[in-house]
């Protein structure tokens, strides 16, 4: 029997794949109807274009002649997901081939991205993620650092580091945070969960605040984290703790910051 696939693998493998994605979601983005899904409970659940399945195909195909036997979350139901048989449950791979499908890649609300991410025992240890509004990507395999390029372009090690004054806020931030924020002398940018959660290593940006009122994180939301962290960010709670590392210890709020004081300022105007 061959081995198991490991970390490294996830992201050679999809790598070029990520970039194909990306390429899609942008060539397609502002053409694309939205199409909801029946039975989801909200809008935001119920986005779907005729990209995001296109992405995704893109993401799973090269995965399938060694990662087949993943436990496969997918953000879609297309045709090669049915091909994962899911034997070796310890692997997970999970994938949203355009996160903010409504808010930022429909109506242009701010950044959306494109999540990888692979975890055993329930712990991310690779992850990928790129941003094609702003032609960034991103990955990581844990204890080695983050690497970061242009899409399409050669990837160098990158850290987290205070370059600008940009703050990235999920949607579900209220309008009174973001106000006190600009008013501390900071850019607050709406983006998506996924960007939010590698806000740190993008050029300009020295922070980001999630936050899910109605539920936990999902895993999906948590793959970027693992690229804060590798990048030598802060990853923490609304309320100073850790954010949690294993994907099944619930969390319903992410700040994610290059130091202290940018943590300490978005959890001041958090509070009011």
């Amino acid at each position: 029997m061959d081995p198991l696939p490991t970390p490294d693998e996830f992201v050679e493998t999809l790598s070029p794949a990520l970039d194909q994605a990306a390429a899609i979601a942008a060539a397609l983005q502002g053409r694309v109807p939205n199409v909801p899904k029946p039975g989801e409970p909200t809008p935001v659940k119920a986005a779907l274009t005729i990209a995001d399945t296109a992405a995704q195909e893109a993401l799973l195909v090269p995965l399938l002649a060694r990662f087949r036997a993943a436990r496969l979350e997918a953000e879609e139901d297309t045709h090669v997901v049915e091909l994962f048989t899911g034997a070796a449950p310890r692997h997970r791979i999970v994938i949203d081939p355009i996160d903010g499908t409504l808010h930022f890649y429909l109506a242009g609300l701010g950044g959306y991205a494109v999540l990888a991410g692979f975890a055993i025992d329930d712990r991310y240890q690779a992850a990928l993620v790129a941003l094609p509004r702003e032609g960034l990507r991103f990955d990581a395999v844990r204890g080695r650092g983050v690497r970061r390029g242009p899409l399409g372009g050669a990837l160098e090690g990158a850290r987290g580091i205070a370059d600008g004054d940009g703050i990235l806020l999920s949607d579900t931030v209220p309008e009174a945070v973001e106000a006190r924020l600009r008013a501390a002398g900071f850019q607050p940018m709406r983006a998506s969960g996924g960007a939010v959660a590698v806000a740190p290593l993008v050029p300009g940006v020295r922070g980001g605040l999630r936050l899910s009122p109605h539920g936990a994180i999902s895993a999906r939301g948590r793959i970027g984290t693992l690229i804060a962290r590798e990048g030598g960010a802060l990853v923490e709670t609304a309320e100073g703790a850790p954010f949690p590392d294993s994907l099944d210890e619930p969390a319903t709020s992410l700040v994610v910051a290059c130091d202290r004081e940018t943590a300490a300022a978005i959890r001041a105007a958090l509070r009011g």
